[in-house]
């Protein structure tokens, strides 16, 4: 079929901040895919923002587009790309990672077969594993089991496509999660995904509930807590007003997995909020721009009123 392709070039910060821009939208034409990429190996710094539409893109398109850009929104060219599969095309650039113990990848790459394997179409919500986020996220889950951390109630906050979620799943399957999401489409992506990736959805043991919901704003993901393992990649500015929600959702000794923020400033602030909340950090890991960070909740703390 004949489809059509906006492109917008700009730094690799600028590109990754509109993806994460991106995932926090509820409101998207999901007819409009996007991704984005480097440019070439020999080029890391200058990246490419791609959107993929089965029609023209008029202003409506573009200045979606354009919203995901803070400031003035770069140049695009748009080209028409024939009678191709223009979901295909979508997904060229989502070559598979290895991250920590896990394998993520489209359906159509092969598994690793020593790794533990996702199967995570990437013309769908945020958490494909392309993103630095992701990635740094399941390298720290796996560190986490490898420092002896038990986790039996997970909660993956702002979930995306589950990918976290399950990723804790399988390293702790004898847990119990709960998978969360502003952005009502992500219901049916999770269940989509859980089917590719042999996630059992329930309320029990070794199974996933999906709400929808505003950060901890939603009565069954309060009565599922407190939890020992609480994952949010989601972006620095929500993780700070966030701070005291997740302390009173986590168990005293439990840990909280935080991603989304850029290293220097935001990852400052974020550190800032989770100490004055009762954590601790336990361990701080970069994926590019990108820092990730393990905390542990002090069994005994007392909140700082400044």
């Amino acid at each position: 079929m004949t489809s059509w392709k906006i492109s917008a070039f700009a730094p690799k910060p600028v590109v990754q901040a509109a993806l994460l821009a991106h995932d926090e939208l509820e409101d998207w034409d999901f007819d409009l895919v996007i991704s984005g990429r480097e440019i070439a190996e020999d080029r890391p710094q200058e990246w490419v923002l791609e959107a993929w539409y089965p029609e023209k893109p008029g202003p409506t398109q573009k200045r979606a587009i354009a919203s995901l850009f803070e400031g003035k929104a770069p140049a695009m060219s748009v080209e028409k790309l024939g009678d191709e599969d223009w979901l295909t095309l979508s997904q060229k650039g989502a070559q598979p990672i290895r991250a920590g113990r896990f394998h993520v990848h489209t359906p159509e790459f092969p598994d690793d077969l020593e790794a533990v394997n996702f199967i995570i179409p990437a013309a769908q919500a945020f958490g494909t594993g392309q993103h630095e986020t992701t990635a740094g996220c399941l390298e720290v889950l796996s560190a986490m089991k490898s420092h002896g951390l038990v986790a039996r109630n997970i909660a993956d906050i702002g979930t995306g496509t589950g990918l976290l979620g399950f990723a804790a799943m399988k390293l702790w399957p004898a847990a119990k999660a709960t998978a969360s999401d502003i952005d009502v489409i992500c219901a049916d992506v999770v269940d989509v995904n859980a089917g590719l990736n042999g996630v059992e959805l329930g309320t029990g043991r070794g199974e996933m509930t999906m709400v929808i919901a505003d950060g901890m704003d939603n009565e069954l993901l309060q009565m599922r807590g407190p939890y020992d393992l609480l994952i949010a990649n989601i972006l620095a500015g929500p993780l700070v007003e966030l701070a005291p929600d997740f302390a009173a959702a986590t168990a005293q000794g439990g840990s909280v997995l935080l991603a989304g923020l850029l290293a220097g400033e935001q990852e400052a602030a974020v550190c800032r909020a989770y100490r004055r909340a009762g954590f601790r950090r336990v361990l701080r890991a970069q994926r590019g721009d990108w820092a990730i960070l393990w905390f542990r909740k002090r069994k005994t703390w007392r909140a700082s009123l400044q």
